[in-house]
């Protein structure tokens, strides 16, 4: 049956082995094609959960005590899940095998502790012994050593001066707000309120850490990355800072409260909490409560409100928190694969109302377009607004990534389905809505595009690197420069909307991927681990605005993207890729990373290689009954180094993505061919 609806030209029996893959990939992506349908919200978007590491639930617990609210519901659940992931040396890793992290190790102790845990059972006096060998609660970062002044556990002077001022800086000034990334933008200033008030709950000696600091009486030396001389200049200023602070020499602070006030409650507007993410909303209640705010007002409950809407109780009983919601995201590629598999005739438009389901999709990705000025407009000057978020909503941060991809999804859904919208007057409709998003949010992009030709996330230019000297800036996320991933994947969304090599903002992106390109052959990956990703979404760009599969750029990444192949076909690669780049590529194999190398093949116009049919039959082969594929392991990176992300849906949508293009590759291919023999 699926063959008649697919009109392939010859029966099953009497084609190739690389028909028979043809077929199993189409009936794969079918199944999986399903299971994404039957998941779509009944307003048409999806949205998969996001999990990050036991940091989350720590912090949660953590702001809960600080807060008085230990009866919480949902702290047992939390306790029970950071329990439920310690190393079996004792510790907590930030990905799943990944090594001890001392600062997520010690924010759990103190958090299960805080909440009623024996010292002397046997999870803490491993996690203890951990935590000694890993350099005690001195080695910890900055994010957690506030966290620990919160709590009383080490005095303000422990942490990094993060002085309100710093908002009243002036643009022309080397070192100001803007200068900083978005994200670290919006932690900045409330953990300025915060260091400016210094807020203390004392809790009981016998919930807190004095064991852990009598274990390693000696605080370590700076990160090799802290040791230049800019950064001991820094970390001079940062003494100078807080000498003039305990003298109270503090002459525009009163005003300097106040701008950070008026500059957060502006942002809570039209957002899913400050910056939409998690460490934000938390230092606002934490900032609101100490310039004065009751914990009954409508400022501090909306924080709460938007920081419960981040929790997520398991089945197992355990509880999750989400860093954010993802649902632009996930929604966008959802569309995208979706529109692949009807294009590669592994899901019937006309089925079940699949159509139907999928011009909704459309509807809400358009009715999401950000079309207000942000933040991003103190870089990018006076382009018109238009972009997209990651969350539900966060009117100040549209980000370059999800804007691509919702114009890629958005594209690749015209190509599939354009023709039968065409033909009702809604469709007609729907068409015009992405035509006039598509010529606004184009050259949004170009206006994001940086100097060197690539592009951030959230802003232009955005890449001081002196930023990353001051002391704190151990969470590795101090600005936002160009990565190559960002690079391809704009540079695929110019191409799916007609844009080609000759177009100056297309030159210049080509010209950033071919310099950033290793000597291998592979690109660094920002938002994704790592160079897999990397690798194959630079294919993907390059090859989306003209460049040719024999181009030495393409060429040489698709070869190391075949160089990188395991010996049961798949791909995959571990987070501690970003701290050795020996490990580029090597890693437990993932569905996920399978897909982006095999997509990345195809790309580059391997689709009839060894190595890509090898790689489509380790997703067959690995694909559950009910469409999806297993996969523990986090491929999706926050702050390299410090955070990644396990996102649910990548094991879903992107072997859909991979399966349906390859099929459809293949087939032409070998329609092509037998229609050459037939000729013969």
């Amino acid at each position: 049956m699926l063959r008649d609806v697919l009109g392939f030209p010859e029966p099953v029996e009497t084609r190739s082995a690389t028909g028979r893959d043809w077929e199993t990939a189409v009936d794969a992506a079918a199944r999986t094609a399903g299971w994404l349908r039957e998941r779509q919200a009944i307003d048409g978007h999806w949205r998969g959960p996001l999990e990050g590491d036991t940091i989350l639930e720590s912090e949660y617990l953590l702001i809960l005590a600080w807060a008085g609210r230990m009866s919480d519901p949902h702290a047992p659940g939390a306790c029970r899940r950071i329990l439920a992931e310690q190393l079996s040396g004792g510790g907590w890793a930030i990905h799943p095998g990944g090594p001890v992290d001392v600062s997520a190790s010690v924010k759990a102790y103190l958090a299960l502790k805080i909440f009623g845990h024996d010292p002397e059972s046997e999870p803490l006096v491993r996690a203890r012994a951990a935590i000694a060998a890993a350099g005690g609660p001195w080695a910890v970062n900055s994010f957690t050593k506030f966290y620990l002044a919160l709590l009383g556990q080490v005095p303000y002077s422990a942490c990094p001066a993060v002085p309100p001022e710093m908002v009243l800086l002036p643009s022309w000034f080397p070192i100001n707000l803007d200068r900083v990334s978005a994200w670290s933008r919006t932690m900045i200033v409330p953990l300025s309120l915060m260091w400016a008030f210094k807020p203390v709950r004392a809790i009981p000696a016998d919930r807190g850490i004095a064991e852990l600091f009598a274990a390693t009486d000696r605080r370590p030396t700076p990160p090799a990355g802290q040791r230049d001389g800019w950064a001991i200049f820094f970390r001079g200023i940062d003494r100078v800072i807080k000498a003039l602070d305990a003298l109270g020499v503090r002459p525009l602070r009163s005003r300097a409260v106040m701008a950070c006030r008026r500059w957060m409650l502006e942002r809570f507007a039209d957002s899913d909490g400050l910056g939409a993410i998690f460490p934000p909303i938390v230092w606002s209640i934490v900032a609101l409560r100490s310039m004065g705010c009751d914990d009954e007002s409508p400022e501090v409950q909306e924080c709460w409100r938007q920081l419960e809407r981040l929790v997520e109780p398991q089945p197992d009983g355990t509880t999750r928190l989400e860093p954010c919601r993802s649902p632009v995201w996930d929604t966008a590629i959802s569309l995208r694969a979706l529109a692949d598999s009807v294009a590669a005739g592994a899901a019937e438009p006309g089925a079940a109302g699949h159509a139907v389901r999928l011009a909704e999709a459309v509807d809400w990705l358009l009715d999401r377009e950000v079309r207000v000025p942000g933040d991003w407009v103190q870089s990018a000057g006076e382009a018109t607004p238009s972009g997209w978020c990651f969350q539900y909503a966060n009117r100040f941060y549209p980000d370059v990534d999800d804007t691509a991809m919702v114009l890629i999804a958005l594209a690749t859904w015209r190509e599939s389905l354009g023709a039968a919208e065409a033909a009702t007057p809604a469709g007609r409709a729907r068409l015009t809505r992405i035509a006039a998003a598509v010529s606004r949010a184009v050259p949004w992009l170009e206006a994001m595009q940086n100097r060197d030709g690539g592009w951030g996330a959230f802003d232009r230019d955005n890449d001081c690197e002196l930023l990353c000297k001051v002391p704190f800036a151990d969470h590795n996320a101090m600005i936002d420069p160009s990565s190559p991933d960002l690079a391809g994947r704009v540079l695929e969304a110019f191409g799916k909307l007609g844009l080609r090599t000759g177009h100056p903002a297309v030159d210049r992106g080509i010209e950033y991927l071919r310099g950033r390109q290793r000597p291998d052959g592979a690109w660094f990956g920002r938002w994704g681990v790592n160079y897999v990703y990397g690798t194959w979404q630079a294919i993907e760009g390059l090859r989306a605005v003209g460049l040719g599969m024999d181009d030495p750029a393409v060429a040489c990444g698709a070869d190391w993207l075949a160089s990188r192949q395991q010996p049961c076909g798949g791909w995959g690669e571990t987070c501690e890729s970003y701290a050795d780049e020996s490990l580029a590529g090597v890693g437990p194999p993932t569905a996920s990373q399978t897909a982006w190398a095999v997509a990345g093949l195809v790309a580059a116009g391997r689709a009839s290689s060894r190595e890509a049919r090898r790689g489509v039959r380790w997703l067959v082969e690995r694909q559950t009954d009910d469409g999806a594929w297993e996969e523990r392991e986090f491929t999706g990176t926050g702050f390299p180094k410090v955070f990644y992300l396990r996102y649910h849906f990548y094991p879903i949508y992107f072997p859909l993505m991979a399966l349906a293009r390859w099929s459809l590759e293949q087939r032409a291919g070998d329609v092509q061919k037998i229609i050459r023999e037939r000729v013969a």
